[in-house]
């Protein structure tokens, strides 16, 4: 499956997954699905068959309430069922809210607490060198978490031990919680600021996914820095009335015409080659 093909079914499963699960953050979940199918789709070199190989890339998604889309992409490449989707953030299923990786292949690690994850794909990155593993460490960030001084310490870390084998993916939607970034904390300049601490910058439209498989395959090319890829994106994206809408950040689709309008937006933009599916015939909500 192509990288387009990937993210709309990311989309479409992350849709049905909130909406029957009454989970959250579809918002958040929607704004990054491009960049996790980009990654899923042949830049990360990770086995379904094998998925704890020695040699693997690693994916840390830091922002672990978009949950959902990484076990979307999982499930559609092979590390378990689709079938086991419907059972998100259900009473005992292993699939919880916040992105968890116990029991669950292909979950490097289980985040929810905000600027954990790079510092936590630092140590994997420094980890991997030491023992001369020729591997990447992939950590998807929210921009609402560089709010947390423990991104900019880690940030200094990767930079000081050279960490080229650490790549950092951010999520810039403009939007946290309850805001717009700038509102919250100002973030400008963004750019710069990376650059401050001795990264490689590459900024980027996080929805082409033409440009974030160059960036990402640049990234891993790089040879004494690590690098950030500030992948410029719109929170609720694939979704006309959630574009932008910061209402949707703790929101699920209901009942009615919220979800009905989703999936009926959704299946306007399929790719041609791509089946039209719900994840399994379950009473909705």
């Amino acid at each position: 499956m192509n990288s387009k093909g990937l993210a709309w079914k990311i989309r479409r499963h992350s849709i049905e997954m909130t909406h029957l699960s009454h989970g959250s953050h579809i918002g958040s979940i929607l704004s990054v699905a491009d960049i996790i199918a980009v990654l899923y789709s042949g830049v990360a070199n990770v086995n379904p068959e094998d998925p704890n190989m020695p040699d693997r890339d690693k994916i840390i998604l830091s922002k672990g309430h978009a949950g959902a889309a990484i076990y979307a992409a999982l499930a559609e490449v092979g590390f378990f069922s689709v079938e086991e989707l419907k059972t998100h953030y259900a009473d005992g299923s292993r699939l919880s809210g916040h992105v968890s990786h116990k029991g669950v292949p292909g979950v490097e690690f289980s985040t929810g607490s905000l600027g954990h994850g790079l510092s936590v794909g630092a140590g994997m990155a420094y980890g991997a060198k030491k023992d001369s593993i020729r591997n990447n460490v992939f950590v998807i960030c929210g921009d609402g978490e560089c709010d947390e001084g423990s991104m900019w310490e880690a940030a200094l870390v990767a930079n000081h031990f050279k960490l080229n084998n650490l790549i950092a993916i951010i999520d810039h939607n403009k939007m946290q919680s309850l805001d717009f970034c700038e509102n919250t904390i100002s973030l400008s300049p963004f750019v710069d600021k990376w650059k401050s601490f001795g990264w490689n910058v590459i900024d980027i439209d996080g929805h082409d996914h033409n440009e974030l498989k160059e960036a990402l395959l640049k990234a891993k090319l790089s040879e004494e820095k690590p690098t950030v890829i500030i992948a410029n994106t719109i929170k609720g994206n694939g979704i006309s009335f959630m574009e932008n809408e910061i209402l949707w950040h703790y929101r699920f689709p209901h009942e009615g015409e919220e979800y009905d309008t989703a999936v009926a937006e959704l299946k306007e933009q399929k790719p041609e080659d791509v089946e039209d599916m719900y994840i399994v015939e379950v009473p909705r909500a």
